[in-house]
């Protein structure tokens, strides 16, 4: 990784360092995080041209701005949004916001953010209904079912096509929602592709296994991917398991973790013997749920009777050497088919309402594909 920023090397800006007056937020004609991010706007000009701060200096946190000017850290996530869109920041996945200069070049790679392409979907939205100049838009809500786009991405992008002139608000209260369109002359960036943080670390990933593993390979923990591709551990996940479904990783259960099957620069890739007896790591997880619901069947038919009381998910989960979320999930599925039921309060807890009928059953191990055994069967 080549010019990679690290936070013990950078100064962070304190809340006291701000001697700009604070907004006035409660006579305002738009949302207070534009009103904020303009008066956080107007402090970086006017600090970075006396020198009292440099780029890249680290912003104070989310929480500490919200504790100052009486807000949620929701508004001043916004608010630090609507800088990026200006140029005055640029956010560092597991580093913070970072003091920009909005007339260079970007120092780090830009992140195509869920907002980003919702703004897009907005402006097809709007060339598509053939909306005039002047006219009401929708609800937030109604566009964001017709863009795909959860409610809380579309209003920030609604009030980024605001801050660019596109639309402005229907009422001059802040407190009340609606746009209309102020004009319709805009384009849609139809060429590039707006690709979301994961897919970004993604391309990374691939490009981590083309320089340093072969096929047959384990990769690497995910807290030991996430510090080298600088991206928390759940974006590791959700950027590996496109590389599973694509066919170039294969995830296995328990001590054989994640491994390269197909280098990603190949086209097809050949069905290894030793990894084809692995089942996929979804039929094993059901496996393992359904084992843990019939022992659990087991002990109740062996232990319990109707309107006693189980154990906890936290006690069960100690006794049965599993993981409270296995428990939890088998007891849910025990309770859709009819054996237990759950009860909140003082006297709550996890209640038998039947008794499972015992039969012998068995469990074919599935941490090896069916298709594979089948050639012992003869």
């Amino acid at each position: 990784m080549q010019n990679i920023i690290r936070k013990n090397d950078l100064k962070k800006i304190q809340i006291s360092d701000i001697t700009k007056d604070y907004p006035d937020l409660k006579n305002i004609t738009e949302s207070k995080a534009v009103t904020i991010g303009k008066w956080l706007a107007e402090w970086i000009k006017e600090d970075l041209a006396s020198g009292k701060i440099q780029v890249n200096n680290l912003l104070p946190s989310k929480a500490e701005f919200a504790y100052m000017l009486g807000v949620s850290t929701g508004t001043i996530q916004n608010a630090l949004r609507y800088l990026e869109d200006i140029g005055c920041v640029e956010s560092k996945q597991c580093i913070g916001t970072l003091i920009k200069n909005a007339s260079a070049a970007p120092a780090m790679r830009k992140l195509t953010s869920k907002r980003e392409n919702a703004i897009e979907e907005i402006k097809k939205y709007i060339k598509s209904n053939n909306f005039n100049i002047g006219q009401n838009l929708p609800s937030s809500r109604i566009i964001a079912g017709s863009t795909g786009c959860s409610p809380n991405t579309t209003r920030l992008a609604l009030e980024y096509l605001c801050s660019k002139g596109i639309l402005t608000h229907k009422f001059k209260n802040s407190r009340e929602t609606g746009w209309i369109l102020k004009k319709n002359d805009f384009e849609i960036n139809e060429s590039t592709r707006n690709e979301t943080l994961v897919y970004k670390v993604q391309n990374d990933l691939k490009n981590y296994i083309t320089r340093n593993l072969n096929v047959g390979a384990k990769m690497p923990a995910h807290a030991e991917l996430a510090k080298e591709l600088q991206a928390s551990i759940k974006t590791i996940h959700d950027a590996l398991k496109i590389l599973i479904d694509d066919g170039i990783l294969l995830a296995r259960r328990g001590r054989y973790g994640t491994t390269v099957i197909k280098m990603p620069d190949e086209m097809t890739v050949e069905q290894r013997r030793e990894i084809s007896i692995f089942a996929p790591a979804q039929e094993t997880a059901f496996y393992y749920y359904e084992k843990t619901q019939h022992n659990i069947k087991k002990m109740i038919a062996e232990n319990y009777s109707v309107g006693m009381k189980l154990p906890s998910i936290t006690e069960l989960s100690k006794q049965m050497d599993l993981s409270p979320n296995t428990i939890r999930k088998a007891f849910h599925n025990l309770a859709k088919e009819g054996y237990l039921v759950f009860s909140r309060g003082r006297y709550g807890g996890t209640f038998v309402i039947d008794i499972p009928e015992m039969e012998e059953q068995t469990f074919k191990w599935l941490a090896v594909n069916p298709q594979y055994t089948e050639v012992y069967k003869n």
